[in-house]
C-alpha cells in the first residue's frame, strides 16, 4: 500500500508538501523524503513524535539513540510507517534540527494501491517556500490550577543554608 501524506510547516503562512510513500518504508526513509522535499541537507538530528488528534505529543521516535546507556528510545530505522501512522492515528509531529526546531505536522490523507512503474517516495505537490530561518516557537504550558506565584511567599523559612551542598 501507498500512503499519501501532507507535511505542514508549523508557521503562520501555508508551507506544505504532499508526499506518497510505501507503507512498509521505515521512518528513516520517510525522514529522508521530508528533508529532500523541503530542501534540507539532511545532516541534522530529527525525531518523529506520535500524537493524538489534537496534536498532543506522545512517544518519540529518534533518528539516533543519543543516550549514554542505550535507552529504550524507538529508532526510525527500526520503525515502519504503517506501524505508527494509521487510519486510527493519522497524525504525527516531525522535528528537524533541534537547534533551530523546524517543526512539522504530518497527517495521513489517503491509503491507495501501489502503481506499477511509479517510483516511491514521490512528491505529489508542494506549496510555499521554506523561510531562511524557522518560525519562532512559543513554549507555553497549558493553564494550571496551581499558582506558582503564591507558592513561596516567605523564602526565609526554606533553610537553604542548612541543606546547601
Amino acid at each position: 500500500m501507498v500512503y499519501k501524506i501532507r507535511i505542514i510547516l508549523d508557521a503562520e503562512e501555508d508551507i506544505f508538501r504532499d508526499l506518497e510513500i510505501e507503507a512498509h518504508d521505515t521512518l528513516e526513509e520517510f525522514h529522508n523524503a521530508i528533508t529532500q522535499a523541503f530542501g534540507f541537507l539532511g545532516n541534522e538530528m530529527a525525531s518523529f513524535y506520535t500524537c493524538d488528534e489534537n496534536w498532543k505529543q506522545d512517544e518519540e521516535i529518534a533518528l539516533f539513540d543519543m543516550s549514554e546507556t542505550g535507552s529504550d528510545v524507538r529508532l526510525m530505522n527500526e520503525t515502519f510507517l504503517e506501524d505508527v501512522l494509521t487510519e486510527d492515528s493519522p497524525k504525527m509531529i516531525y522535528v528537524y534540527d533541534f537547534l533551530n526546531m523546524w517543526t512539522f505536522f504530518v497527517e495521513l490523507a489517503d491509503i491507495v494501491e501501489k502503481e506499477d512503474g511509479r517510483p516511491y517516495p514521490n512528491i505529489l505537490f508542494g506549496f510555499g517556500e521554506l523561510p531562511e530561518s524557522p518560525p519562532e516557537r512559543k513554549f507555553e504550558s497549558e493553564n494550571s490550577a496551581f499558582d506558582f506565584d503564591d507558592t513561596f511567599e516567605n523564602y526565609d523559612d526554606l533553610d537553604f543554608d542548612e541543606n546547601w551542598n
